[in-house]
């Protein structure tokens, strides 16, 4: 399996988007034994269903790839990318799509430190300097109908222009579908 130095994975929900991205990563494993990776998730887990979800999904990890270490950073994406980015170390980042919703929908007292956009402008930074393989997965939620909400629509307008923003930053782009991964872009 190649791994490109910048990958963007899309799909919908269970279209195998994170198994892909947790394949690269065992991929980049397997190497060498001076390599690293590291997932840094972006969810929250605010209500019981989450919290089951997220422990689910690091069971699951772990048995796929038990040396890929995690970070949790639902906010500072930008900043969790410097921090963990090395030239031998594949950093992945699950999910853009949730970390969007976290800066446009915070929970509780929580506050943005930065406004979206400004944010958005910290992450293409951070891709573009990240010394080792850099693979981000988002969800491509554009396909279906038109939401009734102005909020959401908003949320997916700005998902879009955020998916065309990294994926314009990166090498190789990947659409998930049933499993199967249907390449948008290869200059790796």
């Amino acid at each position: 399996m190649s791994i490109a130095r910048r990958e963007l994975i899309l799909g919908g929900q269970k279209s195998g988007k994170s198994r892909r991205g947790e394949q690269l990563a065992a991929a980049w494993l397997a190497r060498s034994s001076s390599h690293r990776a590291v997932l840094v998730a972006t969810a929250r887990a605010l209500d019981e269903e989450m919290l089951a979800r997220v422990t689910r999904h690091r069971e699951d990890r772990a048995a796929r790839v038990p040396a890929l270490a995690t970070v949790e950073e639902p906010v500072a994406l930008a900043q969790a990318i410097r921090e963990q980015g090395a030239a031998e170390t594949l950093v992945l980042v699950d999910c853009l799509t949730l970390w969007l919703t976290n800066l446009m929908m915070p929970s509780g007292a929580s506050r943005l430190p930065l406004p979206v956009d400004r944010a958005v402008d910290e992450l293409l930074g951070a891709i573009a300097d990240a010394p080792g393989p850099l693979v981000v997965v988002g969800n491509e939620i554009g396909l279906g109908v038109i939401p009734l909400g102005r909020e959401v629509r908003a949320f997916v307008d700005r998902l879009g222009l955020l998916n065309q923003q990294v994926a314009a930053a990166c090498e190789r782009v990947t659409l998930m579908a049933a499993g199967l991964p249907l390449s948008l872009k290869d200059a790796s």
